[in-house]
């Protein structure tokens, strides 16, 4: 029998950028979550983490399959993971467009260490 106590909730990060991976995973474990980085949303599919993951952080725009098309993909095989948008491209009708979509939130970068953890507390509280 497994303690829940031990078990920390898993959110996993996919973004294309590089620095993004090394320094979003160390606020995330700040904020006492686990945490998997992905360079790529097919690499995040393929993963062993997909099915454990409580809560994704994923850009919109990466080469390949984009923040979008993984969303679209994980409604298609009824895996539901709340999703955080994170988006480096200003564009009025993103956030719009994201949170219409079924994103619990979409963050412009940069964005502060308060706005992430709000949008991760409320995507948890959904599960």
């Amino acid at each position: 029998m497994a303690n829940e106590q031990t078990t920390r909730t898993l959110v996993s990060v996919v973004d294309d950028d590089e620095s993004v991976r090394e320094s979003l995973p160390d606020l995330v474990r700040e904020f006492g979550f686990d945490v998997q980085a992905f360079s790529s949303a097919e690499e995040f599919l393929a993963s062993e983490y997909r099915g454990q993951t409580a809560c994704l952080i994923l850009d919109i725009a990466m080469p390949g399959m984009t923040g979008p098309d993984l969303q679209r993909e994980l409604r298609r095989i009824r895996q539901s993971i709340p999703i955080v948008f994170t988006t480096a491209h200003r564009d009025e009708f993103v956030r719009p467009r994201m949170l219409a979509a079924g994103a619990v939130e979409c963050l412009f970068k940069p964005f502060s260490e308060t706005a992430l953890l709000d949008a991760l507390n409320a995507a948890l509280r959904g599960n």
